[in-house]
């Protein structure tokens, strides 16, 4: 959830907290409530605030020629309320050592408790304190600097990402645990944070540090060891992302950008998959995944509606397959057996979760594959088989083209792995980029959000392939505009929900002239006749269109696909209604882009 940056370096025209500062604003998209930086000068010197990097950024000096290196962090709360003194970085007593810290310790009452007791103050009411501290403590025993960082890091029980730099000292020590952290190589320096975009403009050459691997970066380059202490022979990636990606490109908010950005996201999805003269669909990097005989889907939010969507493809191929929710999913009560095939579906591939779930699938001996977006992401290292979705980085909190790729990633696998496909599926998987850019050029969204932007409440309603995706409009709409939403299967709303249904309650109803049509538009009635006004997302507006008040039209597509579609109308009025209402759209309260702890 949190971000960390980490910066060393010898050029002279790179300032150490200009570096950092920049990088913190790149990681705002994770989520925080506080921001702060730690540089090693003479001393330690330490600037932290509660609230936007704006704040941070007021307190920070103009000039910081002394600085040899520094840390910085976007805080989002677990352990104390956002506040100047539980954001990080933290310090020792003797504040000879700042260090910052994404994840949970476990046991840290314990060691609070034993330090306390041998003399220490605390400041905060963070777990993260603890560290320092520990530091410290290996330190007035003569340790040195890398040898307490180690010491400290085994005293740990939960898990973390933490970087610290000390008094005087040109080095930023590292390691991580069940918590991302990538290393970024420059010609004028080394690198470290949270995710890659916080240095991409610097840099796209990049390490993944590995679970209790522990970094020493220094002006000159970086040293890796494992938990043993022995030196790591690290391989050096190149991330195929442009800087221009991670940046709004004019837009004024990254989820709208990123919405626009869905047509060639799924390009880039699509590149060399469908095989329209084969009537097939190849994914090169699971060629050796036979068919299996069940498939789970574990996933969290968004990315479990996409698995939603993805079971009902396979099971209607004939493959038995469930969609779970990560923190849900427990193999004691399941059938897992050599057949059995687990998929994590993440964005980012660091969902503490679904990581969960996926390595209590690999413990017993489950074939396990991921669905991620991010190469070289913890998913993508501990699971049997990965396949990316390619959608670029996305920086809004609430997805949109990362859902839009996996549902088309998805029909996809569901494809290549049963060996059921058709001309149509291949060649309307092909038109689906063109006719996602026609709803953008057509869309009437921004006309019903404003009509309906003070709604009592919103409901959205599908079926079949519709169902999953009225949950994600539902949930689109809360994640944005603070507004009370909800998304049913259809068939049920007469098993309860209509008892919320009003004139102020506009209803979105998912309408394929293709599946289900009548018994769609029986719901709209139900709801029609609770003075409800319905707005009908169709690819049939012929028919529907004497039903509701308002329709929403997309393209005709095959009917696996027509949700894909009526997806991006969703996000649109969402995307309109949050803006009318004045919400921290690409930054809504209290949420997170990459959720690292369980």
């Amino acid at each position: 959830m949190c971000g960390i940056i980490g910066y060393t370096g010898a050029r002279a025209d790179r300032n150490v907290i200009e570096v950092l500062s920049n990088g913190l604003s790149r990681l705002e998209y994770r989520g925080y409530d506080s921001a702060g930086i730690a540089v090693a000068d003479p001393s330690v010197s330490v600037y932290k605030r509660e609230g936007e990097l704006a704040a941070l950024e007021e307190t920070l000096p103009e000039e910081t020629d002394d600085a040899l290196a520094g840390i910085g962090h976007t805080r989002w709360s677990t352990h104390g309320p956002p506040s100047d003194e539980n954001a990080h970085p933290h310090t020792d007593c003797e504040k000879k050592v700042a260090v910052v810290h994404n994840g949970i310790i476990e046991n840290y009452q314990e060691l609070r408790d034993e330090l306390e007791a041998k003399g220490h103050e605390f400041d905060s009411e963070t777990d993260t304190e603890v560290i320092p501290h520990l530091i410290e403590a290996a330190l007035e025993q003569g340790a040195d600097p890398g040898s307490a960082f180690r010491q400290a890091i085994e005293r740990l029980e939960g898990s973390y990402a933490v970087a610290a730099v000390f008094r005087g000292r040109e080095e930023v020590y590292a390691t991580r645990y069940q918590s991302p952290l990538v290393l970024g190589v420059d010609d004028g320096g080394t690198m470290l944070a949270s995710d890659v975009p916080a240095f991409l403009e610097y840099t796209d050459e990049v390490i993944y540090l590995e679970d209790e691997q522990f970094a020493t970066i220094r002006p000159t380059g970086i040293e890796v060891r494992d938990e043993r202490g022995a030196l790591v022979d690290v391989s050096v990636e190149t991330v195929d992302w442009d800087p221009e990606d991670a940046g709004k490109s004019g837009y004024d908010h990254y989820m709208l950008k990123e919405i626009y950005e869905q047509p060639r996201a799924m390009r880039e999805c699509l590149r060399g998959r469908p095989r329209p003269f084969e009537e097939s669909v190849s994914i090169e990097e699971l060629d050796d995944v036979p068919r299996p005989t069940e498939v789970h889907f574990v996933a969290c939010g968004t990315s479990y509606h996409a698995s939603l969507y993805a079971a009902r493809l396979f099971r209607e191929r004939g493959v038995r397959a469930t969609a779970f929710l990560a923190s849900e999913y427990n193999v004691d009560t399941l059938p897992i057996d050599m057949g059995t095939l687990v998929v994590g579906v993440t964005q980012s591939g660091e969902t503490a979760d679904t990581l969960r779930a996926l390595r209590t699938a690999n413990s017993v001996g489950a074939t396990t594959l991921a669905v991620t977006n991010v190469v070289g992401s913890s998913a993508s290292r501990e699971t049997d088989h990965t396949m990316y979705i390619r959608a670029g980085p996305e920086i809004g909190v609430a997805a949109t083209k990362t859902f839009a790729s996996q549902q088309v990633a998805l029909a996809m696998l569901s494809s290549a792995l049963t060996g059921d496909c058709s001309r149509e599926f291949v060649e309307s998987l092909r038109a689906l980029p063109d006719q996602i850019q026609s709803i953008l050029d057509d869309s009437r969204a921004e006309e019903i959000a404003e009509e309906y932007v003070h709604s009592d409440a919103y409901f959205f309603i599908g079926r079949d392939y519709g169902a999953p995706v009225a949950l994600e409009g539902a949930l689109k709409m809360k994640e944005i505009s603070y507004k009370h939403a909800e998304g049913f299967a259809a068939g049920e709303l007469k098993h309860g929900p209509l008892a919320l249904v009003t004139e102020k309650t506009p209803m979105f109803a998912l309408v394929s002239g293709r599946s289900n049509t009548e018994r769609m538009l029986g719901n709209i009635k139900e709801v029609e006749a609770r003075g409800a006004p319905v707005v009908a997302v169709t690819d049939d507006p012929d028919l529907v269109g004497h039903h509701a008040d308002h329709v929403l039209s997309v393209p005709e597509t095959h009917w696996r696909f027509f949700p894909i579609l009526a997806n991006v109308q969703l996000q649109l009025v969402s995307y309109w209604v949050a803006n009318r209402l004045g919400r921290s759209i690409d930054k809504p309260r209290n949420l997170a882009k990459s959720v690292t702890v369980e």
